[in-house]
């Protein structure tokens, strides 16, 4: 299906190829026919909507109603924030109950939060869309679209940027098929990701892997989904993997005391590993130790905490190559020895030859395309253990860490950089933004 786009410049009409929905993610029919006055007014605003946000790489949508004034459109490209335009109060109603209608929600619901997922297709290219609908009162809602491109897989270790010496110390510390490993990370941090890398990096034919958690329709080869009795709680569960004879669990995010102190409990028996919302890694461990009620029993089970930080990838195909300065190279710590760093390009360094400047194509002059992790790892070695045990804060968990020479954010960051993956001005931007 397509649409026409003109321009007063031009004479010729553009067709545009439009989004394909396919369907919600939970095999949910839409009654379009019960809502046919809702898809006659949204169907088509929803994919032009989609479409846009699609065509220009975006990974997340969010329509926000501003009441009578209509709703604004941001988009986010590589975790970037751009205008998407401005909605009429009506199509911004009629446009979120569409989406939401796809997605096997309730259009009639406006006062809960709700959660579901549509696939989709464009120029050939099948995604998955995450649609949340969030109340704001006075009958508003606010709209978020997650996108995955699903010809682009982003959970694998290798692609979320484990290196191989992490995934070898990932590897090690759950040797001994017990212990729990925890991602840490704020919302939209790549935290969800990167606990599906860590499991990931689990040989699976090594260890008999099950999984307890919603994977919001990702696959994890070579793992079992264990059925789980509705009857059953968390710690019967757990109790009914032991006797199955599971090595590694992986788990929905921890989100209380209750799941904290049921997972630990555990702990000797399997390997366990989940998510949970917090600043970073240092931070996860110190929640962890107030929601188990014991920081000795943390110290113990705990065999790593580990946070993302999202960079973006710096475009191979214009970015620009230079020799960093000695003070630099001082400055940051990277090696004497190092002879090129990279940035995006500047303005004028992709003229054509008609003199005008280029822009490249496959990013859209942005210079990057793509993120990519930097991870801080925080291990339980013997004098962390103690440190933890004796109430330690945040700040003298990362010191303690970067004493013993564990992966910090910045020295990660530093690796990428010399790797030529991103630029010292995309690791400040983050690091500010922090």
């Amino acid at each position: 299906m397509i649409f026409r786009r003109h321009d007063d410049d031009e004479e010729d009409e553009e067709e545009i190829e439009l989004v394909r929905f396919q369907g919600a993610l939970d095999g949910r029919e839409a009654d379009l026919k019960a809502n046919a006055k809702l898809a006659r007014m949204g169907h088509g605003p929803a994919k032009e909507l989609v479409t846009n946000a699609l065509s220009r790489r975006a990974e997340k949508l969010v329509v926000e109603p501003k009441g009578e004034k209509g709703s604004l459109v941001r988009l986010f490209v590589d975790g970037i924030p751009y205008s998407g335009g401005r909605l009429s109060k009506q199509h911004g109603l009629v446009i979120t109950q569409m989406l939401k209608l796809l997605a096997g929600l309730d259009v009639q619901e406006r006062r809960r939060p709700q959660s579901g997922g549509i696939k989709a297709e464009l120029a050939g290219i099948p995604y998955e869309i995450l649609v949340d609908s969030r109340p704001l009162g006075g009958g508003f809602e606010r709209l978020i679209l997650r996108s995955r491109n699903l010809k682009e897989p982003r959970d694998t270790p290798e692609t979320i940027g484990i290196t191989p010496e992490l995934k070898a110390k990932i590897r090690e510390l759950t040797a001994d098929k017990r212990g729990v490993v925890v991602a840490c990370g704020p919302p939209d941090s790549g935290v969800s990701t990167t606990a599906l890398g860590i499991m990931r990096s689990i040989d699976a034919y090594m260890y008999s892997v099950s999984n307890l958690a919603d994977l919001h329709g990702r696959k994890l080869l070579n793992v079992t989904d264990f059925e789980r009795d509705p009857e059953d709680d968390f710690d019967t569960v757990l109790g009914r993997l032991v006797r199955v004879e599971a090595d590694v669990v992986f788990l929905d995010p921890i989100e209380d005391p209750a799941a904290a102190r049921t997972i630990f409990e555990w702990q000797k028996k399997l390997v366990l590993i989940s998510e949970m919302k917090a600043k970073d890694a240092a931070h996860g461990i110190v929640q962890l130790c107030q929601w188990a009620g014991d920081p000795a029993i943390v110290a113990e089970g705990l065999k790593a905490a580990v946070s993302p930080k999202l960079v973006r990838l710096l475009c191979t195909k214009c970015r620009q190559a230079y020799r960093p300065h000695p003070k630099i190279l001082a400055k940051t710590g990277l090696p004497k020895t190092t002879k090129a760093l990279y940035r995006p390009p500047r303005p004028g360094e992709l003229d054509e030859e008609n003199g005008e400047e280029a822009v490249c194509e496959r990013c859209g002059g942005a210079g990057y395309r793509g993120r990519t992790a930097i991870f801080q790892v925080i291990e339980m070695t013997p004098a962390m253990q103690k440190l933890v045990v004796s109430g330690g804060s945040s700040a003298a968990i990362r010191e303690q860490a970067a004493k013993e020479g564990m992966q910090t954010f910045r020295s990660d960051g530093l690796r990428a950089v010399a790797a030529g993956s991103t630029s010292l001005e995309e690791l400040q931007r983050v690091f500010r933004e922090s």
